[in-house]
């Protein structure tokens, strides 16, 4: 039955993420487009905090998650190996200064994830989305017609594999290799009237960046009991900077646009970025430092706290320049936790559910007409155990709703309400066979 699910559940976020854009966001359009990863959906029910391991959940955001301790209820002879699938859901309203709101949505693939323990290591791997590029704006002119429309896609994905090792009681450390690629297309068109009629032939540039690049993801995470109830958990993860490779196309075409506004590409000449030293260039992926401690009581409640820091000033792009866009350093800060009122129960199904909240606020990095675009969440969500009690798998259900950006300096708000789904499944494949 579990196995069903998985394949049907694969198929459904394959579908429906790969059909649609990742994201919807005006903001896209800027550096290699939104992030998108912010975790497990377990991580994005509290806040986005990513400090808590355990044995039966993958954190795709620290690699010292990937080694812990063995089961109890397993005679303390093995941990679960850990499936994780998640996809997402989001419907977001835009508003400016002088527009009420329009409508958007997306839904998206977000992870697949294995965890498998082999005695004190621990290996990991998998695929995600790391950043979105999806947008369609336009410019008006005084006259109130269209004097600009862009229009983008694409995105940075990542491939990891990593491993972690526990270096004592409590104490795990862990690496991530990561192989980032993906590509990030737009085009400009360039609007052209006669009379205030627009003219039958207009002009649209197009660029086409693919990128690729390598880079490690650091993590240690430690518990400690400091009373016989309450269990301290601290964690720290680090990802030095990093380059990227965007090998550049740009090309110009002559199109005609009907009254549905589809655009219809009548000849496009090439663009020599090589003359120009723009044929491959190469991106900053930033640094990333992240660390956090919380408090709780094991298998029934945690509370904690977690900062990240992103030296985003670093990026630039020469492909692409905006006179009105400057890059800052991001930072991020998620306070949340769980409650489990029974985590072993036989009695009661509802007893065993994981009841998760928090809130996150951030500083984007972005910086447009002298506005930092700033964003914060309010998140809730629960872990339906699903399968063989034994096994501890679930299903996890979460819900966000948060704000994006400004209405100041003729910038645009998101408001979003974002619904996430994941699987989180366990099995036992090495167990110490006994003989009488």
């Amino acid at each position: 039955m579990i196995k069903k699910l998985v394949l049907v559940f694969i198929a459904t976020i394959a579908i429906h993420g790969y059909g649609q854009q990742g994201t919807t966001s005006p903001y896209s359009f800027y550096g290699i487009g939104s992030l998108k990863f912010k975790g497990t959906v377990e991580n994005r029910s509290m806040g986005g905090l990513s400090i808590y391991n355990d044995s039966i959940h993958v954190n795709l955001r620290n690699p010292a998650s990937y080694a812990g301790d063995n089961l109890a209820i397993w005679g303390n002879e093995s941990r679960p190996v850990k499936f994780a699938v998640g996809g997402s859901y989001s419907s977001t309203n835009l508003k400016s200064s002088n527009s009420s709101g329009e409508k958007a949505s997306s839904s998206t693939f977000d992870y697949l994830a294995v965890n498998i323990p082999m005695g004190r290591f621990g290996f990991g791997f998998g695929l995600l989305p790391y950043t979105s590029v999806g947008y369609k704006l336009e410019s008006i002119n005084n006259e109130g017609n269209i004097d600009n429309r862009f229009q983008g896609e694409g995105g940075l994905n990542k491939a990891f594999f990593g491993f972690g090792y526990k270096l004592a009681k409590g104490l795990t450390a862990g690496v991530d290799f990561q192989y980032n690629f993906g590509n990030v297309q737009n085009s400009i068109v360039d609007f052209q009237y006669s009379d205030g009629i627009p003219t039958q032939y207009q002009s649209r540039e197009n660029n086409r960046s693919d990128l690729s690049g390598l880079n490690l993801n650091f993590g240690l995470s430690y518990k400690s009991m400091i009373s016989e109830k309450l269990e301290l958990t601290s964690s720290f993860a680090y990802s030095p900077e990093s380059n990227l490779t965007s090998k550049n196309e740009r090309s110009v075409s002559t199109i005609t646009i009907n009254s549905a506004g589809q655009e219809f590409e009548r000849n496009t000449i090439a663009t020599d970025l090589e003359l120009l030293g723009l044929k491959e260039t190469d991106l900053v992926l930033p640094s990333r430092l992240s660390f956090g401690a919380g408090i709780g009581e094991p298998r029934k409640w945690f509370v904690g706290a977690e900062t990240t820091f992103l030296k985003t000033s670093k990026f630039s792009n020469d492909l692409f320049n905006n006179a009105d866009t400057v890059y800052e350093d991001a930072y991020s800060f998620s306070m949340g936790g769980f409650y489990i009122p029974q985590y072993n129960s036989f009695s009661s199904y509802w007893k065993r559910v994981v009841y998760r909240a928090g809130f996150r606020t951030e500083q984007t990095g972005l910086n447009i007409n002298n506005e930092s675009i700033k964003e914060f969440g309010i998140s809730f969500g629960v872990g339906i155990p699903v399968g063989d009690a034994r096994l501890l798998s679930n299903a996890n259900l979460g819900f966000e709703i948060g704000q994006r950006g400004t209405t100041n300096s003729n910038l645009i708000q998101e408001n979003f309400i974002n619904f996430q789904l994941s699987l989180s499944l366990n099995d036992r494949w090495f167990q110490k066979r006994k003989y009488d």
